[in-house]
């Protein structure tokens, strides 16, 4: 059971982390590339590169994956994702005539992105710190990682919801251990940044199928454990 936390680590991970978001989203770096879809996935990549880089030089063993302690990875895929993507794209069809499948293609995997680094990476390794000021850390580094620094009301509300988002979040991850799923979870905010009751709907159905199959899950967890 890992006991002591890895600040060179954590150092590594987060200037990686910081230095492609700044280079990404404050400089003229992306303006050469022409796909939209490439440059929001460049834009979040950050916090992957950055975890990526820490696991392969203090050989940190990730404690997320894909699939998670589920069986396959077709679980997580067709709930976290095919779900939502489904979802979200029949709604668009039948009010709008249109299909986005790019772009919540690309929400998707920008929230997956970020979360290899934020609950894959350093929510895990600051596990032994007590829960709370693993979370507040977490929120911490994660709102300044946006690189956002004016006070308004606007950002002190925006750090609310990272501070709810780690801890909600992190549930997710210790119940399933899935990266597709804490992804799924992350991408909601981008998603419905503006709500209607459309989409109010939409969430409101994402979220209850999502907390009824953790719930599940987590039933059967302890019933494999207790068996």
């Amino acid at each position: 059971m890992k006991t002591k936390i890895n600040y060179f680590a954590i150092l590594t991970f987060y200037v990686i982390a910081i230095l492609l978001r700044y280079l990404t989203n404050k400089t003229d770096l992306l303006n050469g590339v022409s796909s939209d879809f490439l440059k929001v996935i460049l834009q979040g990549i950050g916090p992957a590169v950055g975890a990526v880089v820490a696991f392969s030089v203090f050989k940190i063993k990730p404690t997320l994956t894909l699939k998670g302690n589920y069986k396959k990875t077709l679980i997580p895929f067709l709930l976290y994702w095919g779900l939502p993507i489904a979802l979200i794209l029949g709604v668009e069809y039948c009010t709008k005539g249109t299909i986005s499948f790019t772009a919540v293609t690309a929400i998707l995997i920008y929230g997956l992105l970020e979360e290899i680094g934020w609950r894959g990476f350093l929510q895990q390794e600051l596990k032994t710190l007590p829960a709370f000021l693993n979370i507040v850390i977490v929120a911490a580094l994660w709102f300044i990682w946006h690189l956002n620094f004016d006070f308004t009301s606007a950002n002190l509300l925006f750090f609310g919801i990272l501070l709810l988002g780690t801890w909600g979040i992190g549930k997710v991850a210790d119940n399933t251990h899935s990266l597709l799923a804490v992804a799924a979870i992350h991408s909601l905010n981008n998603f419905f940044q503006e709500m209607n009751t459309t989409k109010t709907m939409v969430l409101v159905t994402l979220l209850s199928v999502w907390i009824i199959a953790l719930v599940i899950r987590k039933r059967q967890l302890k019933k494999s454990i207790g068996s």
